[in-house]
């Protein structure tokens, strides 16, 4: 209860440090549900921004930190994640634009001596398509230990990552499936930055962050960056920051609600500079189209509601962020939170008021995942059993969440204890495919080959389009019935 207090205490000064200057832009069904969502733990801190052409709008609620309770503003530092990725498929189009590089040039040409870049049925892997996600490469590498669960990328080096490629066989056909890959993206920053004999970071920052005069965005941060730099936050409790030394291209910039209006205000070409051009083509559609979605180098194109967006957000460990803009250039959003569930539906309504903002209802993860650190894991499906029969509308208890939870708590090696989050799971909700999937995935971590053999069968009953499930099914030796193809 009092640290209850304290964050609403906090919640409150941060009101009064929150600046508005266009109240239009941000409409009080946004502010009250940001304050709900930090009142309700579903968020620590929430930063909002909004540029028009006529001018800036920041709104700015909870706290950097629950141990200092110091309030969140726009110039508080955050890690954007992968929103890293369009500043990586920039760098590309820049090249193409001046010359170095074309968007069909491979792979292959840029590696380093000895590293052979996959190819299938006659085909090589081209920069573009590690740009939209099309390489047929996989999301992260295999081949390396991770050591620290809060940190899952720390222990990968750029040596393992090219060992990977140079072993790797692709699954299918390099450019007819969005697959979407930290890897492809991490591997594209590293060979512009050896092409440039640079690093990823010293590139990013001599094309992008200099000419654009972005004071606080950058990997490593200087001094003044690190005392307003948030805590990260994931279930309610603080995690360490993520480390991409091998991958900085897919996820590891740092930056401010500040910095990414600016950066922004280039890309929707508010503000003209020589990036121009090179953005320009960074948002244009690639030729892969997934649902209503298609993508460019990096940026990400979506109809919301009517309306063209052009978008991308990012999560890590302990933050999650938002960036988009309208593809007339008319508004742009940026939404940054040091705490985990993505902020997009606030990022999408803000750009185009019909689209819905979800209910900042209490996540009943977040709950669970507090008592377990204090408590255990018994205590934990204790109370949610109750809570669920007395306090069904207090909490969000949709399968996601516990899903979510389950796979923090096995990404922590507590396999007991996402065992269970999985099991009442399923139990409460039987015929959900991903918890039925989710449960299978721990009980096979847990050497029940049977019963997570049981599992992800019924997970393919219920969704016979479940490949993944399918294909460990294949591995694991068991037969899959006809009609679960």
């Amino acid at each position: 209860m009092q640290r209850l207090i304290k964050i609403f205490i906090a919640a409150l000064i941060t009101i009064t440090f929150s600046c508005t200057t266009d109240d239009q832009n941000i409409s009080d069904e946004v502010k009250e549900n940001i304050i709900a969502r930090v009142n309700n733990e579903v968020n620590t801190g929430i930063v909002v921004g909004v540029i028009t052409p006529q001018g800036t709008s920041f709104y700015s609620y909870g706290v950097k930190s629950l141990e200092t309770n110091e309030p969140v503003d726009e110039h508080t530092v955050f890690e954007i994640g992968s929103i890293t990725k369009t500043f990586t498929g920039i760098l590309l189009a820049n090249e193409a634009v001046n010359g170095g590089l074309s968007l069909d040039d491979q792979l292959q040409n840029l590696l380093p001596e000895g590293v052979i870049a996959p190819t299938r049925n006659g085909e090589s892997i081209r920069l573009v398509h590690l740009a939209n996600h099309t390489s047929a490469l996989p999301r992260v590498p295999n081949n390396f230990v991770r050591t620290n669960p809060e940190n899952p990328y720390t222990d990968l080096t750029e040596q393992q990552v090219y060992e990977f490629v140079n072993n790797y066989e692709l699954p299918y056909d390099i450019g007819t499936k969005f697959l979407y890959s930290n890897l492809g993206m991490g591997l594209l920053g590293n060979v512009l930055a050896a092409k440039n004999n640079t690093t990823y970071e010293e590139l990013m920052l001599k094309k992008i962050v200099d000419p654009l005069d972005l004071e606080d965005t950058r990997i490593t941060l200087t001094p003044d960056m690190e005392r307003r730099f948030a805590k990260g936050y994931n279930m309610g409790v603080e995690v360490g920051y993520y480390t991409l030394p091998a991958i900085a291209g897919a996820g590891a910039i740092r930056s401010t609600a500040v910095d990414m209006l600016k950066y922004l205000a280039a890309n929707m070409g508010i503000k003209k500079t020589d990036l121009y051009p090179a953005m320009e083509l960074s948002h244009k559609s690639t030729g892969i189209k997934e649902g209503e979605m298609t993508v460019g180098l990096g940026w990400i194109t979506s109809m919301v509601e009517g309306e063209e967006i052009i978008w991308h957000d990012g999560g890590t460990g302990g933050f999650m962020s938002f960036i988009g803009f309208t593809k007339d250039g008319a508004k742009g959003v940026v939404v940054l939170t040091n705490s985990n569930g993505f902020p997009d539906d606030i990022g999408f309504h803000l750009l185009n008021p019909k689209s819905e903002l979800k209910n900042p209802i209490p996540s009943i993860a977040t709950k669970l995942n507090k008592i377990i650190e204090k408590e255990g894991i018994n205590a934990a499906v204790k109370s949610y059993e109750q809570l669920k029969n007395d306090h069904a509308d207090k909490y969000n208890f949709s399968s996601p969440e516990l899903i979510n939870l389950g796979y923090k708590l096995l990404q922590k090696d507590k396999t007991k204890e996402a065992l269970e989050i999985f099991r009442i799971n399923v139990e409460n909700y039987p015929n959900d495919w991903n918890a039925n999937d989710s449960y299978a995935e721990a009980l096979l971590k847990n050497d029940e080959k049977e019963k997570s053999i049981e599992y992800y069968k019924k997970s393919i009953e219920l969704n016979p389009e479940n490949a993944s499930g399918i294909e460990v099914l294949k591995q694991l030796g068991a037969e899959i019935e006809r009609s679960q193809k």
